[in-house]
């Protein structure tokens, strides 16, 4: 007896009812895919944001709502702002280096876009800004600016194109290096500038800082909070922070994909359950010619088995593609919680070979009750049953 023939030939012989089963597992496990896979992009991104925010300590308004700590990470605009000569008292005190940033969001060609604030020698030396083509700031209140490769090929521009920004048209003096941060995306204008296009004057979003030693990070932020009334945290605890948030999203996911997938194995189980009612006079047949209980069983496990390996394969496919054209609603649908974090599909060989196992295992074990019917017949009680 060829189990693996007999196998193929029970599942293949009610054509229908395989492909349906087949569906089941497959949205359940595309529903799985895409879910992960978008709240595992959702910790890339904000996590690869963190690492290039620069400096040591990031230092934001006393009243800032923790929701906005992803705007912060991200280079998005936020509600609550600082007084600049909070910063000045900030930028005194010894063994610190401090610059401001202004974050505003305007519109560009009809699309959003995030224009910062900058001043231009303190801000280029702090991150490392170097030049791919143009010029720099000459002077801190240069009438011009200055984007990052992200912006050049989202609108298409180039050096000497010309911007406009709150009914005022600003020259494009230079395009940066690629810096695999947010200021990548942003376009760049002297903190002056924007204070006064954006009405405000005298104000700025938040202050990175730097310190020689992080270990010496609570005497500077305790510092920091004496001269400015402020909240003063390091880069490692505001991701932490920001982690936690994207954490009970990605639980709300996990949780939705659970009952997708509790569904599909309630599909195979009543499958395999019809099947054992339906083949009680082959079961019969098979244990009169010397088929062992062990064998029948076996051939029930390999079945559902079956399904979740090829279930499992076109679930990471479907799911794919659903994280692809999910990503972008998700993010439009939650822009004030996610606050310009990009999304994207975030397929990885563990995230395939853990959902195509995890598909396997499932079937597996909803495979096993119906198999131990089967398996538990005797060749009088599956021959007394007509087909």
């Amino acid at each position: 007896m060829n189990i693996l023939k007999l196998v193929a030939r029970n599942l293949l012989r009610r054509r229908g009812r395989f492909i349906f089963t087949l569906l089941g597992i497959t949205i359940g496990m595309a529903s799985f895919v895409a879910l992960l896979s978008l709240g595992g992009n959702m910790r890339q991104e904000v996590a690869g944001q963190a690492q290039n925010l620069g400096g040591n300590l990031v230092i934001v308004p006393d009243d800032l709502c923790v929701y906005n700590q992803i705007a912060i990470i991200t280079g998005e605009a936020i509600s609550e702002s600082l007084h600049f000569d909070a910063f000045e008292r900030i930028a005194a005190i010894e063994g610190l280096t401090a610059i401001p940033h202004l974050t505003q969001r305007t519109a560009i060609n009809n699309q959003m876009i995030t224009v910062t604030g900058i001043l231009p020698a303190e801000t280029k030396d702090f991150r490392g800004w170097e030049m791919a083509e143009g010029e720099f700031f000459a002077s801190p209140d240069q009438h011009a600016a200055i984007i990052g490769p992200g912006t050049v090929n989202r609108f298409d521009l180039a050096v000497g194109d010309v911007l406009t920004i709150r009914g005022e048209e600003f020259p494009i003096i230079g395009i940066l290096a690629e810096t695999n941060s947010n200021d990548d995306v942003t376009v760049h204008l002297p903190l002056a500038v924007v204070q006064r296009i954006f009405e405000r004057d005298g104000l700025v979003s938040y202050i990175s800082a730097t310190i020689d030693n992080l270990e010496n990070a609570e005497t500077y932020a305790a510092a920091i909070m004496d001269v400015a009334n402020v909240n003063v945290a390091t880069n490692e605890q505001l991701l932490g922070s920001v982690l936690t948030i994207l954490a009970s999203v990605n639980i709300t996911l996990q949780m939705v994909a659970g009952v997708a997938l509790i569904a599909a194995a309630f599909g195979i189980i009543n499958t395999m359950m019809t099947a054992v009612y339906e083949r009680r006079r082959e079961i019969g047949i098979l244990q009169a010619i010397g088929g062992k209980s062990s064998a029948i069983f076996k051939i029930f496990v390999l079945e559902s088995g079956l399904y979740g390996l090829f279930g499992g394969l076109l679930g990471v496919g479907a799911g794919f593609l659903v994280s692809i054209v999910a990503a972008p609603i998700v993010a439009q649908s939650n822009a004030d919680l996610l606050k310009g974090v990009e999304m994207g599909a975030n397929i990885n060989a563990m995230l395939v070979v853990t959902t195509v196992a995890f598909s396997l295992v499932i079937s597996v074990l909803a495979g096993l009750y119906p198999a131990w019917k089967a398996a538990k017949l005797t060749p009088v009680e599956a021959m007394s049953h007509e087909k």
